[in-house]
């Protein structure tokens, strides 16, 4: 079974730092973009940061200079290093990839989401 599992979300005060982690699992032939978006209740899902198979990146404007997104290959596993975390940053973070998926009826690619993790940004 294919999958995406988040790891890395917490509490922590403003000005502090947090590292998330979402691994690709299961019968993957590919990984292409992979992306982490965030949710806040009432409000639509935005992404915040995303990275191309070839590590081209591109980010939300409220992030820039504070994110970095990055990927490790060789582990199928994308993060997001977070540093001088606002309030306004508090949210439901989400790992989003385009997988190539290995099936009886040959490769192709799907849209995969992982399970969310809470980050807390207390003033």
């Amino acid at each position: 079974q294919v999958q995406l599992v988040e790891s890395g979300g917490g509490l922590v005060q403003a000005g502090g730092s947090l590292r998330l982690s979402c691994a690709a699992s299961g019968s993957i032939f590919s990984v292409n973009a992979m992306d982490w978006y965030r949710q806040v209740p009432g409000k639509q899902r935005e992404l915040v940061a995303a990275i191309t198979s070839g590590t081209r990146t591109n980010y939300a404007e409220s992030v820039k200079g504070r994110f970095t997104i990055s990927r490790d290959n060789d582990k199928n596993t994308v993060y997001l290093q977070m540093n001088n975390l606002k309030p306004e940053d508090t949210a439901v973070y989400y790992c989003h990839a385009i997988l190539g998926v290995t099936s009886y009826s040959g490769t192709s690619n799907y849209s995969y989401w992982g399970q969310g993790t809470q980050v807390t940004v207390s003033s």
